[in-house]
């Protein structure tokens, strides 16, 4: 009985360290030289729930959405209660549009939509202030860590 109780206090101890290398090698994005961790939005509902009814979005982390094909896009706020900075690249992970400081709406489907100038495939949403604070300008190259799938080139 003994060796398998001391077993269960070894993994008791052990789970943190296991759970933040798991967390460590998830998917990441740079932009300008920064590096996000980010949870992929891929799928309609994935999209459509994006970072609702959250009540943070950590330091260094987003959402990256990836949408099936290049086209306008128009992301809203709806139940989104972290004000965010909303950057669409096309198809070669060029920036063609942002909008920043977009702030949360509790107005339901009364939510303003906050539309791409330019046709786009991924969007990456950031806490509010990120494109001001490393100088973000359009045109610059979104890079993807290993493991996020590439689309249109």
């Amino acid at each position: 009985m003994r060796p398998i109780r001391t077993l269960a206090h070894l993994l008791l101890l052990c789970a943190p360290c296991l759970f933040a290398t798991a967390c460590a090698s998830g998917e990441w994005v740079e932009l300008q030289g920064h590096r996000y961790q980010v949870e992929i939005a891929d799928t309609d509902a994935e999209r459509a729930r994006g970072l609702m009814f959250r009540d943070e979005l950590p330091a260094g982390h987003g959402m990256l959405f990836i949408h099936d094909r290049l086209a306008p896009q128009a992301y809203w706020m709806k139940n989104t209660r972290i004000p965010l900075d909303i950057l669409y690249f096309d198809d070669q992970r060029r920036l063609v549009s942002q909008q920043r400081d977009v702030p949360p709406c509790s107005a339901g489907n009364r939510c303003p939509p906050y539309p791409s100038s330019a046709p786009a495939r991924y969007v990456l949403e950031l806490n509010a202030g990120k494109a001001m604070e490393i100088g973000l300008q359009d045109g610059a190259e979104l890079r993807f860590g290993p493991g996020i799938p590439v689309s249109g080139d």
